[in-house]
């Protein structure tokens, strides 16, 4: 749904992946009037499924960890709400470590549980943010625009500063030198539809130490997929290497590399590639107030952790300081 131009909300967040939604859902159910806006075509960011005719494929995060108790404690809601399942405890035989967790039907399942009664705009990537006196004046793709009292940023670091940038908001050098300074790791991946059983053993992950392959995942035999599909994650180290390949060539390499795991023909496959995949550090706070008047809070995976978990922590950290310190009640 477009948004209406030039319409007045109290929070706007900006980006419908796991660190978005967390912190929405808590401004929601703190009673404040949330928007959320994303360039995808689905909320859940690298939270992603995927399909090719019948095959389906998680092919961005791959599955998810809790171990903070209100993480916990939301993995054990959806667990009995039918949104999770726990897919295995590690990947090596008889492995018996913390719940790896699933999504049902995929991994979007999460981000969409906490979405529940949240005006979502998808397809819209914001182009610009501006601060205009007592808010902030946001211009989206199409030309539509959006003003709101206190903004919640939470893509990529580099993608932040970028809107940041594009309203000449200032901030201490110090601080812009070091936030223009974050990394990330790249992830090239490639989604393969099998004639038939793949031969990994149950449950169908494997992790790769070295080599260009670093993630391996059979998709039917994680509950996902109708039928045999993988999914390949290329090492960061390949994935940089040939990030700027002709993507045909990048998985034939891959699927070359995967042939002594698995027994059954590559009958159709798509190459997919996630730029900024993982944070190669991460800040000591789980999220960072840019400006107080108006309220802008930076969040995500870079603040509060590279996993599933540490997305919805930060962003749960940013609705917080909203609520306690920078709206009024």
């Amino acid at each position: 749904m477009p948004p209406p131009s030039d319409r007045h909300i109290e929070v706007l967040v900006i980006g419908a992946g796991m660190s978005g939604m967390a912190a929405a859902a808590d401004l929601a159910g703190a009673g404040k009037q949330v928007r959320v806006v994303d360039k995808g075509r689905d909320l859940g960011g690298r939270m992603a499924s995927r399909r090719i005719g019948e095959a389906v494929f998680d092919h961005g995060a791959q599955f998810i960890t809790a171990r903070s108790e209100r993480f916990c404690e939301i993995t054990r809601e959806c667990g009995n709400q039918g949104t999770l399942q726990e897919w295995c405890r590690g990947f090596s035989p008889g492995a018996m470590g913390n719940p790896r967790w699933r999504g049902v039907p995929d991994m979007t399942a999460l981000p969409k549980h906490l979405a529940r009664g949240i005006e979502v705009c998808l397809e819209k990537r914001v182009e610009s943010i501006r601060c205009e006196s007592e808010s902030w004046h946001v211009t989206l793709e199409g030309g539509a625009s959006i003003r709101a009292d206190a903004i919640i940023l939470t893509p990529p670091i580099p993608q932040s500063m970028a809107l940041l940038d594009s309203g000449n908001f200032q901030m201490p050098p110090d601080l812009k030198s070091r936030l223009s300074a974050s990394s990330y790791e790249c992830c090239l991946a490639v989604l393969a539809v099998l004639d038939g059983p793949s031969g990994l053993s149950s449950p169908g992950g494997m992790a790769f130490e070295e080599g260009p392959v670093s993630w391996l995942a059979d998709n039917q035999l994680k509950g996902i997929s109708p039928i045999p599909c993988l999914t390949i994650h290329a090492s960061p180290e390949f994935s940089q290497q040939h990030w700027d390949a002709d993507r045909e060539e990048v998985a034939a390499l891959l699927l070359r590399a995967i042939k002594p795991w698995v027994r059954s023909n590559v009958i159709d496959f798509q190459v997919h590639g996630w730029r900024y995949s993982k944070p190669t550090q991460v800040e000591s706070e789980p999220c960072m107030v840019m400006n107080t008047h108006p309220p802008l809070v930076m969040a995500g995976d870079a603040f509060a952790g590279p996993k599933v978990e540490g997305a919805a922590c930060s962003g749960w950290a940013a609705a917080a300081v909203l609520l306690d310190k920078l709206l009024p009640s």
